[in-house]
């Protein structure tokens, strides 16, 4: 038996797989870890790096609690395989602010009462980031009116479909609507 049949073999019948050696961006500091090639970024962030903020929820893609940003783009963490992210640029919670400095959106939540539980705020803060940033690029959504505009009106509207990847079960959502609303017109710096 060679050794992929056998690696192959101990697969399906439950074994380890050989550890990847990779190098992660996270928050500014360069991360080297050996995983199981089949380990999510969700769980290289939490287990490996000890980086607790960014949530396991559904662990399937459909809550948005594991949302983070990598090259500036907002994925759920639980979807993808941290092997695939070799020098990429990965953003959680805990690099856009700290207690001591948060991010103007991190302050807006707070200010806004954006949260209630607080669970999925990681993620709602993440994706709310890489969202203005969509906006900001001009990238339509399903709710925009005028797509071939340039220039997107942020309504309420467009922010919910926009945000509708990641659920709150407290259903803060006016809150959080109105915390991204104020950033996207110039609140908190």
């Amino acid at each position: 038996m060679s050794e992929a049949e056998r690696s192959a073999t101990g697969r399906s019948q439950g074994g380890t797989a050989p550890l990847s050696a990779i190098t992660l961006r996270v928050n500014d500091q360069v991360r080297r870890l050996e995983v199981d090639p089949r380990t999510s970024l969700l769980d290289a962030l939490r287990e490996h790096l000890r980086l607790s903020g960014t949530k396991k929820g559904c662990d399937h893609g459909q809550c948005g609690a594991c949302t983070v940003l990598i090259n500036g783009r907002r994925v759920n963490s639980c979807l993808t395989l941290a092997v695939m992210h070799e020098d990429d640029e990965v953003v959680t919670i805990e690099g856009l602010g700290d207690p001591e400095g948060l991010h103007p959106m991190q302050r807006a939540f707070v200010e806004c009462d954006g949260f209630q539980c607080g669970y999925c705020t990681p993620g709602q803060i993440c994706s709310a980031v890489g969202m203005l940033a969509e906006v900001e690029a001009g990238w339509p959504s399903h709710a925009t009116a005028e797509v071939a505009s340039s220039r997107i009106a942020l309504s309420n509207e467009e922010i919910r479909e926009r945000m509708s990847g990641n659920i709150c079960r407290c259903a803060a959502y006016p809150n959080i609507v109105a915390a991204i609303r104020g950033i996207a017109e110039g609140g908190p710096e």
